[in-house]
């Protein structure tokens, strides 16, 4: 969400240094970006266990380093770092003046963080302060042709030639489609009689589905088998992408890839994958809804999306996800494929 920022910048200012602070669980996208020269990293763990080490090695690693410093976030902690890396600082702050009123006195530049706008033109908002032109396409995270090249052995030595990524987990549990719903959609797409290559990591949320795939014809558990840069490739590679909404969503998002995405209660104005063709994304719940190349699929309930982490807003079970009809995914995804003649 960040990478035509930093592109602009790049190129804007002739190739400068840029460097990078991001949250640790983040940094193996983040080292794949291109024209970074380094990568600080903040880590949860660190902070529990060592916080105030970690604090000063960051500062001291940063402090006034940089002509320029710019954070997309609005936390407090992320604003201190900006103002220590450079004199020339943009932020974005809360709109709450109560929260944000020191944030305005020590900043040189701000905007406000709008939870009801899209994250990446919430991250676009430095280049219109320093008026700097840019067009509202994503830009993609490219794999390397090595990695691609292997990515196509690889499914070659499948016989896998056109195919579907369908990628069941996210980040949370509140944010997954259940098992049940999961193994009639599975079932369904394996009539479709086109491969469907089911993604994953290592992490034990994966791990626990990647154990539960059906032992289907047309289903080819890909779960732990690939590294990020790898499936950016088999990403590239394939025809669409079907899951949740995560990371390998707005991946897919970037590729121009045709997108069917199950939501629960995700903030879908900020969250919903940002379509390059027509410039935008969702900005309306609805049980179903498609826009450009780009289905998403959601509950009908009045609460719909709510934003909360499960009903419980405490990583809970969410209603929502449990109500969409995977019959009603499948007949999209079916009918797709007919008009693409697959």
């Amino acid at each position: 969400m960040s990478l035509k920022l930093i592109t602009a910048l790049y190129k804007y200012y002739n190739y400068p240094q840029i460097d990078l602070l991001v949250n640790d669980d983040t940094y193996e996208i983040a080292k794949l970006l291109k024209n970074i020269n380094f990568i600080h990293t903040f880590s949860y763990q660190q902070k529990r266990d060592k916080r105030w080490r970690q604090e000063k090695n960051i500062i001291f690693n940063i402090f006034r380093k940089y002509d320029l410093s710019i954070n997309l976030t609005a936390s407090d902690r992320s604003i201190l770092y900006t103002l220590f890396a450079s004199k020339n600082s943009i932020s974005a702050i809360e709109k709450n003046k109560k929260k944000s009123w020191w944030k305005k006195i020590f900043l040189t530049n701000y905007y406000h963080f709008d939870t009801n706008k899209h994250i990446f033109l919430n991250n676009l908002e430095p280049l219109n302060i320093l008026r700097i032109n840019h067009n509202l396409e994503q830009d993609p995270v490219t794999p390397s042709d090595l990695v691609i090249d292997k990515m196509k052995k690889r499914l070659s030595a499948l016989n896998i030639e056109d195919f579907i990524i369908f990628h069941p987990s996210a980040q949370y549990e509140y944010k997954i489609y259940p098992k049940y719903l999961r193994d009639r959609l599975l079932r369904y797409l394996n009539n479709l009689d086109i491969p469907i290559i089911i993604t994953g990591t290592n992490n034990i949320i994966d791990l626990g589905i990647s154990n539960e795939i059906p032992n289907l014809k047309n289903i080819y558990n890909f779960i732990s088998k690939t590294s990020l840069e790898e499936y950016l490739a088999l990403s590239q590679l394939s025809l669409a992408y079907l899951g949740m909404d995560t990371l390998n969503m707005h991946i897919a998002a970037t590729q121009n890839k045709r997108i069917f995405t199950i939501f629960g209660p995700t903030n879908l104005k900020m969250w919903s994958p940002w379509c390059n063709d027509l410039k935008g994304a969702a900005n309306e719940n609805k049980p179903m809804q498609t826009y450009g190349n780009i289905t998403i699929f959601q509950a009908g309930l009045p609460c719909v999306a709510c934003g909360r982490a499960g009903c419980d807003d405490d990583q809970g079970r969410s209603e929502c996800i449990h109500i969409i009809d995977p019959k009603r995914v499948f007949f999209e995804v079916k009918k797709w494929c007919k008009s693409e003649r697959l």
